[in-house]
């Protein structure tokens, strides 16, 4: 029951959240220079066609009309249409978003081995030459841009060891193996871009819980090291974790625009930057708002997955 009304309250704040967050959106769009309609026309259009272009793009009307007109659609599942194509925003998103979903998905894959294994070794091995090295590599990596990690990666298995494409270039024809090799080498970069952050606190925190008492007594009774690493003591560890790991979940929604623009993925990070450019604000404040839910249900997620893993948060 605890956990229902935890859920409850977290999804009533999170409509709020989401609510504040489109205003702020709508209200940043309105105030910068230009719109799409002198986009399309150009900088010799006359007042009198973009006067015409924007009565058609319902651009005439008050931006609260605007703002209520666009709220009650994104209510509905109605995203509206694109001002540059005509095109319904649905019908945009669904094959960015399917491609966005599989990069992600495969990220997280290599993620979770990419954290908790260097984090469990340098725990084991604490003050140790392991752990030293560990911890410069994972500093190193931490310093590196996005987009500086993306072109050593393309350094290493592309020109050195030509393995995989440099383009991660696919559509909907592709195959599953085609899908795999173009999405390899950003997946990775995400990947260590991620577990960077959450490597050293999962090691720190895994350090702190192998100290305290009852590690210490489940050791006296006899459990094997491996099940009290296992079954007591990274359980524990991982919760502090959860809310990196909530935050990279947001990330890989909304923060890979550098990644996806590095290999020329046909992803959702990329379709914001190309709306952005061309200033169609019904796609662009559809891709913010999807960005903005993920990173919300991430961290509600985070929330519950912390109580349910912590037996000490669920007596709480």
């Amino acid at each position: 029951m605890t956990i229902f009304k935890l859920v409850v309250r977290r999804a009533l704040m999170s409509v709020v959240t989401l609510l504040i967050v489109s205003l702020i959106v709508f209200a940043m769009l309105e105030v910068l220079p230009g719109d799409v309609a002198s986009r399309i026309l150009g900088r010799d259009a006359t007042p009198e066609a973009l006067a015409l272009l924007r009565t058609k793009l319902g651009l005439d009307h008050a931006a609260p009309i605007r703002y209520l007109a666009w709220l009650g659609g994104l209510l509905s599942g109605d995203l509206g249409q694109s001002l540059v194509s005509n095109r319904p925003v649905t019908s945009i998103l669904g094959q960015r978003i399917f491609n966005t979903v599989l990069l992600s998905t495969y990220a997280l894959l290599l993620y979770l081995p990419l954290t908790i294994i260097p984090a469990l070794l340098q725990a084991l091995n604490r003050d140790k030459p392991l752990d030293h090295a560990l911890s410069v590599v994972t500093l190193v990596l931490l310093s590196l841009p996005d987009f500086l990690l993306a072109t050593l990666l393309l350094l290493a298995f592309v020109v050195m060891l030509p393995l995989l494409p440099a383009i991660s270039l696919v559509d909907a024809t592709s195959s599953a193996w085609e899908y795999i090799r173009a999405m390899t080498l950003p997946a990775l970069t995400l990947a260590i871009v991620m577990s960077v952050y959450a490597v050293r606190m999962l090691r720190d925190n895994l350090i702190e819980v192998l100290d305290s008492d009852y590690i210490r007594m489940a050791e006296l009774k006899g459990l094997s090291r491996r099940r009290v690493l296992l079954r007591h003591a990274l359980p524990n560890a991982l919760v502090p974790t959860l809310n990196i790991t909530a935050l990279n979940l947001a990330y890989l929604v909304g923060g890979v625009v550098v990644v996806e623009k590095v290999f020329s993925y046909p992803g959702f990070g990329s379709l914001l930057v190309d709306s952005l450019q061309l200033r169609d604000l019904p796609v662009i404040e559809a891709t913010v708002m999807i960005a903005a839910f993920v990173y919300v249900a991430a961290n509600l997620m985070a929330d519950v997955a912390a109580i349910l893993i912590n037996p000490r948060l669920r007596a709480s």
